[in-house]
């Protein structure tokens, strides 16, 4: 089995069914014979089953015809978020070597760039030679459709590079399709869904276009580029949508900034997932009140295909009803996968201890792309480790403390700098906070807290102070210093940069 004979099988047995809803819709017949006509004019270049085809763009409906075309040449997809800079792009080539990048009018010339110093052939899908030559294609199944099989290499997926070097995370047609199952059945995924993409694609292949892919349903894109909460919900009435996926920033600006006499708008939403950063308790309690219980949590990474924990939306009402405590959590572990908190001798922590989070299953990547060194740092004996510590409840809720590399160390203690974020967003003028430690003689770290306020409210720096101060955290985790910007770094999924704001702070020398 593999990913391309899934569209082909969609068409087979629902042929008139939509598979890509918005400004250019295609049934499940049309889609098939796109992809179809992409993948023997791949193989027409010459390209041979195991090399790369990298896509560049942004959000459009044709990133599910050429998926589907690469899948079905036997070529592995690699999707780019159009965000990266030069200098990312230029390291993604000479790692993932692609034989060739599709990329569209818009970025042609920054991708031809840097392409051309590596010899790399460029398409532009909206030029003349695409359309006339695809079109002239055959759109018979190719000969290389039935030969894929589960374990040839299916994707790349590159993350945002916050912390240096582009990783490419690598998942043959096995796990794809194995984590496209677990995220049917957590998000509630099946033929008759419409699901709108609104994050970058290049994030969504694992998590969304695989899945609907195969079980039949409908996909639709929206530009990722400065979310528009009112847009975005007109798109949900008008095409039906019944599901979706949103960073925490995207829902705290949907809430904030969508009209209250506009939620009936969202009313055909299943499911509405969130991930990539946490949510304080207090912003989803707003949320499910306002919206219903439609939320899915999701915690992971990029390096399982996704899935490792769900806070299901049960255990959003179970949190409202009077489990206060599960708000907090990032859910229990999800089907198909292993995950355990671990100490540093890799035992299972006890009960009021903090470890490591850990992931073993089916969907946990072959490795990173031609880098040994860094896959061994982290994929030890099946075990992914995550970075991220935690601590786990008697019935299996695990609680993220925060990034083992964000930790601040302050006077020998350790602390968490989401426990400070989550009383900031209390604030009721607070859209987003980031807090981050900074060089300190007497103390080691300082602590500065970052924040942008919600449209039209007002705070100043030392009422935000006074705000933590009158909370629950102790004197040693007040943050020395509140700025206010007008908004927030974000990587290229939309989460927050720690990392550039720590660099702020560190690289320029500021002083708390």
């Amino acid at each position: 089995m593999n990913v391309g004979l899934a569209i082909a099988r969609n068409a087979i047995r629902h042929p008139d069914d939509v598979a890509v809803f918005g400004v250019r819709p295609q049934t499940n017949r049309e889609l098939h014979e796109r992809s179809n006509q992409i993948a023997n004019w791949l193989r027409a270049q010459g390209l041979k089953p195991g090399e790369r085809v990298a896509f560049f763009a942004a959000n459009r409906s044709e990133v599910v015809e050429v998926l589907g075309g690469i899948a079905k040449a036997g070529l592995v997809y690699v999707g780019l978020n159009f965000r990266l800079g030069p200098s990312e792009l230029e390291q993604v080539f000479e790692n993932a070597e692609p034989e060739l990048v599709l990329t569209d009018a818009e970025h042609l010339d920054s991708v031809v760039s840097i392409a051309g110093n590596s010899g790399i052939e460029v398409v532009d899908i909206d030029g003349d030679a695409w359309s006339v030559e695809v079109a002239a294609a055959s759109a018979e199944d190719p000969a290389t459709l039935h030969h894929v099989r589960h374990d040839d290499d299916f994707c790349i997926v590159y993350t945002s590079g916050t912390t240096g070097r582009p990783k490419g995370v690598l998942f043959d047609h096995g796990r794809a399709l194995q984590h496209a199952t677990v995220a049917c059945l957590e998000y509630e995924i099946d033929r008759s869904s419409r699901y709108l993409i609104q994050i970058p694609h290049n994030s969504s292949v694992n998590i969304t276009i695989v899945p609907c892919l195969v079980v039949g349903a409908a996909l639709g894109f929206r530009d990722s580029r400065s979310f528009d909460p009112i847009g975005f919900a007109r798109t949900v009435e008008e095409e039906g949508v019944s599901h979706s996926f949103l960073v925490p920033t995207q829902l705290m600006r949907l809430l904030d900034r969508l009209p209250a006499g506009s939620d009936h708008q969202l009313g055909a939403l299943v499911t509405l997932g969130y991930g990539s950063s946490p949510i304080s308790p207090e912003r989803l309690r707003v949320l499910v009140d306002r919206f219903g219980p439609i939320f899915n949590q999701l915690y992971g990474m990029a390096e399982i295909a996704s899935i490792g924990t769900i806070l299901r939306k049960e255990d959003h009402v179970a949190g409202l009803a009077g489990r206060p405590e599960l708000l907090s959590s990032c859910g229990q572990p999800s089907y198909a996968v292993d995950v355990r908190v671990v100490d540093e001798l890799g035992e299972d922590i006890g009960p009021g201890e903090r470890g490591e989070v850990v992931f073993a299953g089916p969907h946990v990547m072959k490795g990173y792309y031609r880098d040994v060194e860094r896959t061994d740092a982290v994929l030890i004996d099946g075990w992914m480790h995550s970075g991220d510590i935690a601590e786990v409840s008697d019935d299996g809720y695990i609680f993220i403390v925060d990034r083992l590399k964000n930790l601040i160390i302050r006077g020998g203690l350790n602390i968490a700098p989401t426990e400070i974020e989550n009383v900031l967003y209390r604030h009721e003028a607070v859209l987003e906070a980031s807090v981050v430690g900074v060089p300190d003689a007497e103390w080691g770290e300082a602590i500065v807290a970052v924040v942008s306020l919600k449209q039209g409210a007002a705070a100043d720096p030392e009422e935000l102070r006074t705000f933590c101060r009158t909370s629950a955290l102790t004197s040693i985790k007040i943050p020395e210093r509140v700025e206010i910007w007008d908004s927030l770094p974000k990587n290229a999924v939309g989460k927050i940069a720690k990392n550039e704001i720590r660099d702020v702070f560190w690289g320029e020398g500021r002083k708390v």
